[in-house]
């Protein structure tokens, strides 16, 4: 009786360390929950992919692919891409997203040559050798982000840019500078251009948005940056991150196409309005997200990261929840949910 006992025990030991955080046991049931922040990390960037979810990071210069058939657990990792000892991109890479066009993944990134100050940020692209997301990456070289694209040295400082394909044509939408400057307290706007590929521009580019609403300025620099694609049906929207990322005041905005068979380029054929999610007294400086389908298809997700703590300052973590639409098919993010506070498991994640 005293074996059995010592071996009922060590049983039961085992059944319940291999429980999860998304695990809660009750009884016999198991309610399938989770709790925000899921991981630390900042600009999250995740898609979803057959029945896979791909979830894009940086980490000390060096860009790391996870997959995994769970949303709130990342899976299998690779680095993919780590920094070179010398050139335009050989420090300060940030915030990459991960994009499927034409049967081959294309990573678009920010870098520089140094900083701080961060005054040489320019956006890159790597592309995958094959259709497998852990496969090797060529460097395409940096994308032109300026007003000459006949003159490759009038490149001005971008970041975070997303990629938009709408109606057989793929466009770039980042976060840039008027003009080059000396110092990175300096005001940023999104823009749009046209590509020719997924690594070559056409034509110039087109200023979307900048800092000019009450909800969008205020602070000691204002700021448009973090643009993400969101689509409902033949609505197409930007919603973007603006303030200062540093504070607590960080938010997001939207920009909503208004004929989406009219001209992308036409910045008056974007309606802005906001702030569309911002953060409350227990989540701080709700910013950077992504989008994504539950694993049946049911429901729509955000991902996006919210400050630590009210100190200025980018110690930041991610967090996931999913949102509704509105009657007239805009989207309706709710309010960001407290840490510690059970989510239901995205629908279809076993």
């Amino acid at each position: 009786m005293k074996i059995k006992i010592i071996v009922l025990t060590m049983l039961l030991v085992v059944s319940f360390a291999g429980c999860s955080k998304s695990e809660t046991i009750a009884g016999d049931n198991v309610i399938k929950t989770f709790t925000n922040p899921v991981w630390d990390g900042a600009d999250p960037w995740m898609i979803k992919h057959g029945d896979d979810y791909i979830y894009c990071y940086s980490v000390n210069n060096s860009i790391v692919l996870s997959k995994s058939k769970k949303m709130t657990i990342r899976g299998e990792l690779k680095n993919i891409w780590t920094a070179p000892a010398t050139g335009w991109n050989r420090s300060c890479v940030w915030a990459p997203e991960i994009h499927f066009i034409s049967n081959r993944w294309y990573v678009y990134y920010a870098a520089g040559e140094s900083g701080p100050p961060f005054i040489h940020q320019r956006t890159g692209v790597l592309r995958s050798k094959t259709e497998d997301v852990f496969s090797d990456y060529e460097d395409m070289g940096v994308l032109y982000t300026g007003d000459n694209p006949a003159d490759p040295s009038t490149n001005v400082w971008a970041i975070d840019m997303t990629i938009l394909e709408h109606k057989g044509k793929l466009y770039a939408i980042w976060s840039g500078w008027i003009k080059q400057e000396t110092t990175d307290a300096t005001q940023q706007h999104l823009y749009i251009s046209e590509m020719e590929n997924p690594y070559t521009m056409k034509g110039k580019r087109i200023k979307l948005s900048s800092p000019v609403e009450s909800w969008e300025t205020g602070g000691p620099l204002n700021l448009n940056e973090g643009p993400e694609i969101l689509k409902n049906g033949d609505k197409v929207f930007v919603i973007y991150s603006c303030r200062e990322s540093w504070l607590v005041e960080y938010r997001q905005g939207m920009l909503q196409l208004i004929n989406p068979d009219g001209d992308l380029l036409d910045p008056a054929n974007w309606k802005k309005s906001g702030p569309v999610f911002q953060g409350n007294s227990q989540v701080f400086g709700v910013g950077h997200c992504s989008f994504v389908k539950s694993p049946d298809n049911t429901e729509d997700w955000i991902i996006y990261h919210s400050k630590k703590n009210t100190t200025s300052g980018w110690e930041r973590d991610v967090r996931m929840q999913s949102f509704k639409w509105n009657t007239d098919g805009t989207p309706d993010f709710g309010q960001p949910v407290p840490a510690g506070k059970m989510i239901n498991l995205p629908s279809g994640e076993k």
